[in-house]
């Protein structure tokens, strides 16, 4: 039995499934002052490149000053990356770096610092979480973060972070896609309204920085994919990144409040868990139990119905639920199709929140 699954898209995008994917590690961003509404000074970009000459100016240039501000995050169980996000000492990360623990120890971009961090939050609905150093050294470099909402296809990008625990590395590629919608793995957890690179992204790589060409953090890089036929190795150019966006909605609310209170994602506000067919198959979405006034429970629905489509997507499954959740926002009005006594029905939800 499950939770609802929800996703929102903050920005726009439509949500796309990756078909045949299973999903691995990935990477962060943040922003000097850690404000939602902080935008960059003219002085902390760099200049977009016009020649060839050019352009590789500006990725040294970029590398220069945003490659400080990566850090290598390291726990019990293994390490990966972060992104120093403001100059009191907070860094993003990815939830799945943390996973349980509570304290780290952090190493500065020159590889000779190692600092002692504890954890403020983990959200991983979205796979983000903050740590803070203990004792934060003066000379802290904060990255500038950029608005992913402005991202277009084909845009160059850098991915920077300790993939495989090799320090400080620095990959590069293109905005690829934006508004996908991933599955972690097997599990019924999906991460809504992702960046698509062709960076390469490999383990460690996780919570680190997808920058772009004026030095703006622009997503953190969470997740790589590979073929169920590939023998366990990545798929080349097919890694993902939370938007930079999504990244400072979420961390600045661990800053305030210790946890995430406004999620932005849609829910249909109900207990549910996935049923067979005949074939032992999935067949539907089962309701379980539905919250008194919650999306669901306005709409009519109620204990024992089955929703087999949401939003013209079908759900076979929770994990297609929440596929088809990713690409609505708290507020849509959507189409569902469920099946109750033998007989299929449809109904109008307005979504809630989770």
């Amino acid at each position: 039995m499950t939770r609802s699954p929800l996703r929102g898209r903050r920005r726009t995008g439509a949500a796309a499934l990756c078909a045949a994917a299973v999903l691995l590690a990935g990477c962060t961003g943040s922003d000097s002052s850690g404000g939602a509404d902080a935008s960059p000074s003219p002085s902390a970009t760099v200049p977009v490149p016009a020649t060839a000459e050019d352009l590789q100016d500006s990725f040294q240039q970029v590398v220069d000053q945003v490659l400080p501000s990566v850090v290598q995050v390291t726990t019990g169980q293994g390490l990966g990356s972060g992104v120093i996000y403001d100059g009191e000492g907070h860094i993003v990360t990815n939830a799945h770096v943390v996973g349980d623990a509570g304290r780290f120890r952090i190493t500065m971009a020159t590889g000779r610092d190692e600092l002692d961090a504890e954890l403020v939050a983990s959200y991983p609905e979205e796979d983000l979480a903050v740590v803070k150093l203990t004792d934060p050294p003066r000379n802290l470099r904060p990255a500038t973060f950029g608005d992913s909402g402005e991202l277009d296809v084909g845009q160059i990008v850098l991915a920077m972070g300790n993939p495989l625990g090799l320090s400080s590395s620095v990959t590069e590629g293109i905005v690829s896609a934006t508004g996908r919608s991933i599955s972690e793995g097997s599990a019924e957890t999906t991460i809504g309204n992702l960046i698509q690179t062709s960076a390469p992204i490999n383990p460690g790589n996780s919570g680190g920085a997808l920058v772009d060409l004026s030095g703006r953090v622009i997503g953190v890089p969470t997740l790589a994919a590979r073929s169920p036929d590939g023998g366990g190795g990545t798929a080349p150019g097919l890694g993902f990144a939370i938007p930079s966006d999504t990244v400072r909605h979420l961390a600045d609310q661990m800053i305030e409040h210790g946890e995430v209170v406004d999620s932005d994602e849609a829910a249909i506000e109900a207990t549910v868990r996935t049923v067979l067919g005949d074939d032992y198959r999935p067949a539907g979405v089962a309701i379980v139990e539905t919250e008194d006034g919650g999306a669901a429970d306005e709409a009519g629905l109620r204990a024992g119905d089955v929703i087999v489509e949401l939003g013209g997507e079908e759900t076979p499954d929770t994990t297609a639920l929440a596929r088809a959740l990713a690409s609505h926002e708290p507020g849509d009005e959507v189409k569902a199709v469920y099946r109750r006594d033998g007989e299929e029905r449809t109904v109008a939800i307005t979504l809630g929140e989770r």
